[in-house]
């Protein structure tokens, strides 16, 4: 391989490396340490990775063609950034690092649904949500359960937190075996929202990251192409954040899919380089994630969250940006976009000045075209 195109593959891994950090362990193997976390968050898991016989990563990158379920509480060390995620890749140092505290496998699909529903019960009736995370590409089992327990601590989400976990190979030069495994795990994802609409959750809130968005578009088209299309009927929101999928692909999904959940948010960046070798290694078709036709979005009446200008605009600017976390936690604007998406533009967070952090950098966004009749942009939240 000459220089120049070895330089621009390490190049490329390197960019992509965010999608997953550094090799985490969950630290259940081993004697406890005597030093404590901080926060502690209760992360359910459905996942059709193998199981495992190694404690420090019990579900592996083999897939499953059944889903298995458990439950972890995951500890929130006490120096925690919001944003980051503090894993080692040795033995985890509570103190210091993301680390499990316990781990329980639960049995079957019947018992699970009764597990979530006494977690369901035993908050306050407007929390019982149900908020499902996916996660992206060079994902091991660790890397992704402490994403979405850093998700649910930082943005303070009183739901319950459902991770879907498909069998990404944790490693950077595996793009085509993660490729392959989104559409292993949609089945998965497709049974795991039929769980979760069996639950007696309010509402239930769904989120995928980079590659996870792909498996969340197939989990909801395999739903909808499999008679099972009441079950989107269930959710009461789809995030997708820098979603690397094909535009063309993503229009077929949709036309398959039929009437999308409402509401529907992609977040995308400018400025997601991941995307952009993304982009170059699968033929130069552009991403959906990287806002190259943000109108032909709302017109598919979805709302854009155009997150160029935000801390950077990385490619997990959705799970590590502050100002992101701040205007969400501090001003309910996920919320607010969940829960009020039909209201009109004056009535929301996004009209200007409707929402201010000092010194945050622009927020744009792009309501879908049937709430404003056209396809310009609402405002910004800065």
């Amino acid at each position: 391989m000459p220089a120049k195109q070895l330089f621009s593959v390490l190049l490329m891994m390197a960019l992509l490396a965010g999608c997953g950090g550094s090799r985490a362990v969950l630290g259940l193997d081993g004697a406890p340490s005597q030093s404590e976390s901080g926060a502690v968050v209760p992360v359910y898991v459905a996942t059709n990775r193998a199981r495992s016989d190694n404690l420090s990563l019990p579900y592996s990158a083999e897939r499953s063609q059944t889903l298995n379920f458990a439950e972890f509480d995951i500890g929130i060390p006490k120096n925690h950034r919001p944003g980051d995620v503090e894993a080692a890749s040795g033995r985890p140092d509570p103190a210091r690092n993301f680390a499990a505290r316990s781990y329980r496998q639960i049995s079957d699909r019947q018992q699970f649904v009764r597990q979530l529903d006494a977690a369901l019960l035993a908050r306050a009736p407007e929390d019982r949500e149900i908020f499902i995370f996916v996660h992206g590409y060079n994902n091991n089992f660790a890397n992704s359960v402490f994403r979405a327990a850093q998700i649910a601590h930082d943005y303070n989400v009183r739901a319950v937190t459902l991770h879907y976990a498909w069998p990404s190979a944790g490693s950077l030069p595996l793009y085509v075996y993660d490729r392959d495994s989104t559409v292993v795990g949609r089945g998965g994802l497709a049974e795991t929202i039929e769980i979760a609409a069996q639950t007696k959750a309010r509402r239930i809130i769904l989120v995928g990251h980079s590659m996870g968005a792909y498996v969340v578009m197939e989990g909801l088209r395999e739903l909808a192409q499999t008679g099972r299309g009441r079950y989107l009927k269930r959710l009461s929101g789809v995030v997708l954040a820098a979603p690397d999928i094909d535009v063309d692909a993503f229009q077929s999904q949709v036309r398959d899919i039929g009437e999308l959940p409402r509401p529907f948010i992609i977040v995308v960046s400018r400025r997601d380089r991941a995307l952009d070798f993304s982009r170059r290694i699968t033929g130069g078709h552009p991403r959906v994630g990287s806002g190259s036709d943000i109108a032909l979005l709302q017109e598919k009446n979805i709302t854009v969250l155009d997150a160029s200008d935000l801390d950077g605009g990385n490619h997990s600017v959705f799970a590590n940006s502050p100002t992101l976390i701040s205007l969400v936690s501090d001003n309910g604007l996920m919320r607010h976009l969940i829960q009020s998406e039909e209201a009109t533009v004056t009535d929301t967070l996004l009209a200007d000045g409707g929402s201010a952090i000092e010194g945050a950098a622009a927020l744009i966004i792009y309501l879908p075209a049937r709430i404003l009749g056209g396809v310009a942009p609402v405002g910004r939240a800065r």
